[in-house]
Parts: C-alpha cells; sequence; structure tokens
C-alpha cells in the first residue's frame, strides 16, 4: 500500500531528478522527473528497453548533460507523475551504513541504552559520549558497517514491522549514491565520486542493537536493521549539482503528524566527503551504491515512544522532496 505526501509546489531542487516508476500492472522502469512533476520514461529517450537507472548512473558522465536537455525539452511524452507508482530510485549492490554521526544523537542514545549494572547520573554518562566524539572526530574514524539491499524499499510503501521486534525506531538519513567507481579516494576528491542524493529511512530494532549474550561482540546490525522494507529509500535521486551544500541540509521527521527530528547536517560529525572517502578505504565503491551518513537527534529512544501498528513516518531532506510510510504490524499466524 502507498500513502504518498501532500504536492509542494516542487517536488526538489534543481531542474530534473531520477526515479523509478511503474505505470498500473506494468514493469519498473527509469525515469526523469522534473520539479513540476512530470515524468519521461528513460527507455524510451535513451532507446533502451533494458536501461535501469542503475546502468545510468554507471555512464553517469556522459549521461548527465544529455539529462539535462531532456529536462529543458518538456514535450507532449511528458506524462503526470501522479499516474505513476514510485519505487525506491535504485537497487544498490552494496550499501554502507553509518552509525552515531550526529553529535546530540550519540549522547542521546548513549543515555537511552544504560546498561542495567550502570549506576553513573545521566550527565555523567552525556560527558562521557562527548569525550567518545571528540576522539572520534581527532582520530577520523567514521563508524561504518554494511546494509543489505533486500532491506529497502519504495517512499511510500507499508513499513512491516516484525513480530520479533520489540522496539522499532526510526532514523531519518541523507544517502549519497554513488556515480563513478570508488576505491581509496581522498577527503578532497570523494564528492567527485557522487552522482546525487537521495533520503533514507534506516529502521532499527533498538532491543536487538546489542548482543547481551556476547558482550565480547558488540552490534549486531543483522537482526537489527535488516528486515524486509527496514530501509525505505527515496522517492528520488537529485543530482549532487543541484544541492548546493550537502553539509548544511535540513533533515525533519513527523510521526502521525508530530516534529520528532529535525536537524541540520552540520550537526554530523563526519561530513559526507568523509563518509564516503572512509567508506572507500576498505570496499570498492561502484555507481548505484548507497552511503548512509547517519541519523540526527530525535530517534523514539529518546522521545520514549517507538514505532507502532498504524504510525505514519513523513520525512524530508532540503531539496530532495519527501516520503511517507506507514507502518503495519506483521501478521502472525
Amino acid at each position: 500500500m502507498s500513502v504518498k505526501p501532500a504536492p509542494s509546489s516542487a517536488l526538489f531542487a534543481g531542474s530534473f531528478a531520477l526515479g523509478t516508476l511503474s505505470a498500473p500492472d506494468g514493469p519498473a522502469f527509469p525515469a526523469l522527473v522534473t520539479p513540476d512533476a512530470r515524468v519521461l520514461d528513460l527507455r524510451v529517450a535513451f532507446g533502451d528497453d533494458r536501461l535501469t537507472t542503475r546502468s545510468i548512473l554507471e555512464s553517469w558522465e556522459p549521461a548527465l548533460p544529455r539529462l539535462r536537455t531532456l529536462a529543458g525539452d518538456g514535450g507532449p511524452e511528458h506524462r503526470p507523475l501522479a499516474d505513476f507508482r514510485v519505487h525506491a530510485p535504485v537497487e544498490p549492490r552494496q550499501v554502507l551504513q553509518s552509525g552515531a554521526n550526529y553529535r546530540q544523537h550519540v549522547v542521546d542514545l548513549h543515555v537511552a541504552h544504560r546498561a542495567p549494572d550502570d549506576d553513573r547520573s545521566e550527565e555523567e554518562r552525556r560527558a562521557e559520549a562527548a569525550e567518545i566524539m571528540d576522539r572520534r572526530a581527532a582520530e577520523d574514524l567514521p563508524y561504518v558497517f554494511i546494509g543489505l539491499p533486500s532491506a529497502i524499499t519504495g517512499p511510500y510503501d507499508d513499513v512491516v514491522l516484525p513480530a520479533r521486534a520489540e522496539k522499532p525506531d526510526w532514523e531519518l538519513e541523507l544517502a549519497a549514491v554513488i556515480g563513478r567507481p570508488a576505491h581509496q579516494v581522498s577527503v578532497e576528491t570523494a564528492l567527485e565520486y557522487v552522482a546525487g542524493y537521495t533520503i533514507a529511512n534506516d529502521l532499527t530494532d533498538r532491543a536487538t542493537v546489542f548482543r547481551r549474550d556476547m558482550p565480547q561482540i558488540g552490534t549486531d546490525w543483522l537482526r537489527s536493521k535488516n528486515a524486509p522494507g527496514f530501509t525505505p529509500l527515496g522517492p528520488w535521486i537529485v543530482p549532487a549539482e543541484s544541492i548546493a551544500d550537502p553539509d548544511d541540509l535540513r533533515l525533519t521527521l513527523k510521526l502521525n503528524g508530530q516534529t520528532m527530528q529535525d536537524e541540520s547536517t552540520k550537526d554530523m560529525i563526519f561530513n559526507v566527503a568523509r563518509m564516503v572517502a572512509y567508506a572507500s578505504q576498505t570496499a570498492r565503491l561502484l555507481p548505484g551504491d548507497l552511503v548512509l551518513t547517519g541519523s540526527p537527534a530525535g530517534n523514539g529512544m529518546r522521545w520514549g515512544r517507538l514505532l507502532r501498528d498504524g504510525d505514519v513516518m513523513d520525512g524530508s531532506v532540503t531539496g530532495l522532496g519527501a516520503q511517507r510510510t506507514r507502518c503495519v504490524a506483521e501478521a502472525v499466524s
């Protein structure tokens, strides 16, 4: 089921964005979308029935000027966006996720995840979190881990809350979309490998983040983050050239109309360039891959209010549009 947000005067920044759409009972296709909600089927424009959003990203440098021209044409082949279903904008091969990358968020989680035998005051635990962040920033060591592409769903699709998930939580994030292979790139050149940006909501079951039975192992991201549909993505990939400064964007998440997260990417400990560069030191990033950059303060653990059946999340990032997803409890036979 899809629940689209109310239309706004412009869907996103710039003259066009990429999406993956489908007509009723039709296959998904790569689309050029204009800010006034018009759609061009890029299979037709490029003369390639096998074209996907990812294959466009694999030839991003020559494709970009062609996309600019197509966005300016506005011919009769442009159809209303309302005629189509919106899917996740790309199918990545790799998803690189980041933890603890917003200063205030780290403090809140550090306090919320107090161990049963930790009798220190909240002030002491907040001071410890601040010290940890200062050390991490100085040592240039972001915390990056791997997510599963199978967890991705569309920006308006229902999110099924697994019956086993005791504390499902939201995490709105800015995601960088890679546009050319990147391996061991520098911070100074990292953004040259980013084709564009999109929105991700990296849901987490807080109850399974830490292995209490194996504390020496640490975090368990497989169980806590990778249920099917736990990463609503999109709706669009907005070209990097249309985003003046990815390190100064506003992330806002509303739960049933109430603002829960409202923070600038300025609060990131490691900015987008440092995140991409760091991930590339180990992994070979490929076109279409996602680098999620962490979530700001205001998660459910902060408010003492986790996700429930029927909740509706509205997430937006400056210039990137908005997503809306409804939570549905898993049907248990």
